[in-house]
């Protein structure tokens, strides 16, 4: 039940739900309780056993159960005695209506005190697993499927509010109840209620016993579902290369091996969930069919203290006491399957941050020397990305990175705004380590565009000011003019209010490219990080690019990854990478002249 405590404590400050909860929950078992005990009086008036007590006293008020019965008898017997049965069956059957009234007035205020804890609860659930998946560090998103993160803020959390959250009624009102009822029940028969609670726990160990089985099931089972969702996420991101390889038969094999496996184990869990409802209640109706052999022999040998509106009315008693102890086991079954979902996502709220911003980090303002990597080593898993790293970039120059697949390009450029942190050495900005500056300031600093354009379903507007804050029109538009994109963004339907759809998916590759060139440009930052911004497009749509680039890259320092040649030739210094390492340094002319690896990257460009 830990994982069910860990859940329960999104609902804090529990001051704002329990103690309103309680006052309403007690007024409502209350009030449902008495409306059994007036049994008693009822059937007594019907079955002609009642007769009037003349030297019946109005009690004094004291706050406890005697009084109420006190004050009830005394009204019952004065209007006994004026209006004789009639009178009598009016009065009570007229109390049993206005208690019934009150227990579920009680109850639906004290269910709508619950209905607003469990919104909150899943609000904070799931506000508090995005909030973590956008803190965690980009290595982190190349080891999890996106399907599984999916699953956890959709499935899971909703997995959590209709089990775990909702059984909050359950198992905070239903012990009252019980609590209640056995408390009637020992003030009416000492001898016939400990018998029943000898009885009673037989039902709930083999409810439990069923239940128990539901949690690992249910935890394949969401697994299950995340590898649907990942399936279906690639799908749908690579339906071209499946439609040009005719690949349709094998992604929907994979998927319906994943898919058949899922409606098994939901199969087998939902018999399993079903059967708890069936054997509780023939346990529930065998206990009391027990109740009433052992309860009914007692009273026909006179051996209890129960006459036969009291025996009858202890019997309806304990057939209430199965409801919530039903209810309860029935709960437990449900939280078995939360609790699943709650490992899961406690498994990614409890990742831990690598990538941390110190007590003391400081604010950077403009660019003022330039950018050190000092003796840099980088380690991913086991495997050692870069070794040894030394490199000075000044203020305003243009440092491109050039070297065959998998020589350490990119982690460079992503070591700079900390996607990753160095394993060994340091990178400093105006020297100033950048572990020691503030995470907001350091990537406030930095421009980057990459290769695969980053845009979101939203209008190009929004995409160029992205995570800019009372941007002006003018402002957007002169980015766009700069970027070489205002053109073509005029003549879209709704010009800059246009939505481009799904990661950009209704413009073409260099459009893309363009906005996303012009949101650096709007965002006017000192450092400039472009990550083979050109390769992928096509001969006019690079031209408009690398013109778009060559404006942004104007006064500012910039870090270019590239592997055509021509787009870098006019860089202030080329570094020339292998398996790690920087192997050559230079001018485009002076690399040339040294016949090194640049000199046989160009060689081989100019041959294709």
């Amino acid at each position: 039940m830990k994982i069910y405590f860990k859940l329960l404590a999104f609902a804090k400050p529990y001051s704002r739900f329990v103690p309103k909860y309680a006052v309403l929950a007690i007024l409502a078992v209350v009030f449902g309780l008495l409306n059994f005990t007036l049994l008693i009086p009822l059937l007594n008036v019907i079955f002609e056993k009642v007769e009037a007590t003349e030297e019946f006293v109005k009690p004094e008020f004291i706050l406890n159960v005697d009084y109420a019965k006190s004050i009830f008898n005394y009204y019952f017997n004065q209007i006994f005695k004026v209006y004789g049965q009639s009178g009598a069956l009016k009065f009570v059957c007229g109390v049993i209506v206005v208690s019934v009234f009150l227990a579920n007035v009680f109850k639906y205020w004290s269910q709508r005190v619950l209905t607003n804890m469990r919104t909150y609860v899943v609000k904070n659930i799931r506000e508090g697993l995005f909030r973590k998946i956008t803190q965690l560090h980009v290595g982190y998103f190349q080891d999890q499927r996106k399907g599984d993160l999916m699953s956890s803020l959709s499935n899971d959390v909703n997995e959590i509010e209709n089990s775990v959250v909702s059984s909050v009624q359950v198992i905070f009102r239903e012990p009252l109840m019980i609590i209640g009822y056995i408390i009637l029940l020992f003030t009416m028969s000492v001898k016939l209620t400990l018998f029943t609670l000898i009885v009673l726990p037989v039902s709930g160990l083999i409810i439990t016993t069923i239940s128990r089985k539901l949690r690992k099931q249910a935890k394949t089972g969401q697994e299950l579902l995340g590898n649907i969702l990942s399936i279906i996420e690639e799908t749908i991101s690579g339906v071209r290369i499946i439609k040009a390889f005719n690949a349709q038969p094998y992604v929907q094999q994979k998927f319906d091996l994943q898919n058949i496996a899922y409606r098994n184990v939901l199969k087998s869990m939902w018999n399993k969930r079903e059967l708890a409802s069936p054997v509780s209640e023939f346990l529930g109706v065998s206990v009391v069919v027990g109740v009433l052999l052992y309860g009914g022999q007692l009273v026909l040998d006179n051996q209890s203290e129960l006459n036969a509106s009291e025996f009858i009315t202890y019997i309806v008693l304990f057939s209430q006491v199965l409801v919530p102890a039903k209810n309860i086991s029935s709960a437990i079954t449900n939280i078995q399957r939360g609790i699943a979902s709650g490992e899961r996502i406690f498994t990614i709220l409890e990742t831990e941050v690598t990538i941390t911003e110190k007590t003391d980090a400081i604010g950077l303002g403009e660019l003022k020397g330039g950018i050190i990597y000092q003796n840099v080593s980088f380690k991913y898993a086991e495997r050692e990305v870069l070794k040894n790293i030394n490199l000075t970039i000044p203020k305003g120059k243009m440092v491109a990175l050039v070297g065959q697949s998998g020589a350490g390009k990119t982690t460079m450029a992503d070591l700079l705004p900390r996607f990753y942190d160095v394993t060994k050495g340091s990178i400093l900005i105006d020297g100033v380590d950048i572990r020691d500056v503030k995470l907001a300031s350091l990537n406030g600093m930095m421009g980057i565009v990459t290769q695969e354009s980053i845009l979101f379903n939203d209008t190009v507007f929004n995409n160029i000011a992205f995570g800019m804050h009372n941007v002006s029109e003018e402002a957007v538009i002169e980015a766009a003019k700069i970027a070489n994109a205002h053109e073509f963004i005029v003549k879209m339907e709704n010009g800059y209010q246009t939505s481009i759809g799904d990661r950009g998916g209704r413009l073409s590759g260099g459009q893309r490219q363009r906005i996303s060139i012009a949101r650096a440009v709007l965002k006017n930052p000192p450092i400039l990080i472009l990550d083979e911004a050109t390769s992928a497009l096509d001969t006019e749509s690079e031209r408009l690019v690398q013109d778009a680039i060559q404006n942004l890259m104007k006064n500012r320092t910039s870090i270019v990854i590239a592997h055509r040649l021509s787009t870098i030739q006019h860089a202030d210094l080329i570094v020339v990478m292998q398996q790690g390492e920087i192997i050559e340094t230079g001018k485009h002319a002076d690399l040339i002249e040294q016949k090194g690896v640049y000199h046989k990257l160009s060689e081989m460009q100019a041959f294709v």
